[in-house]
């Protein structure tokens, strides 16, 4: 089997949408002989010390990550989408080195202290701010990237793209 790294997943501290045990994941990826998986839990980083740890004990190489939501308006706004306000996507992204942990960790404090409206927000100007030492991925079908395919919107998904370069 080819090498293989998961690098979105879900765990129980992603409330409502994941299942997964942390000891149990790294477990199964030790069990697979993977070498890496990375942990991108919705909007928190609560479980990345624990997978850390968990992760090192079996030998695999731990990316920290979190699949943040993203609005493309300001993160300060507080109006909601059916009365015009911009809403929300989803984005993960990846701490490749310890300046993007901090970065990564920084922009999930800003979601919740400054970006709090019905979820925790950041924008694209805060992530321009703190992107450094990130991996960005498209995201999932909720993910601007994906919208902007649903749409056909080709001009839109270039500009993101751009944008996200």
């Amino acid at each position: 089997m080819p090498p293989f790294v998961h690098l979105h997943l879900h765990t129980q501290y992603s409330v409502l949408d994941g299942a997964n045990k942390i000891k149990d994941v790294v477990a199964q990826a030790a069990k697979l002989n993977q070498q890496a998986i990375a942990i991108t839990d919705h909007a928190n980083m609560h479980g990345a010390i624990e997978f850390y740890q968990a992760a090192k004990a079996e030998k695999i190489r731990p990316i920290i990550g979190c699949e943040v939501y993203i609005t493309p308006g300001s993160r300060f706004e507080r109006t909601m989408r059916s009365n015009g306000g911009a809403g929300i996507h989803h984005l993960t992204l990846l701490a490749k080195d310890a300046v993007g942990y901090r970065n990564l960790c920084r922009l999930v404090t800003n979601a919740y202290t400054e970006g709090f409206y019905f979820k925790p927000r950041i924008d694209h100007e805060i992530l321009k701010e703190y992107n450094q030492g990130l991996i960005c991925l498209s995201g999932c079908l909720s993910g601007e990237l994906s919208e902007c395919a649903k749409n056909s919107d080709l001009t839109g998904a270039k500009k993101l793209v751009d944008e996200y370069l």
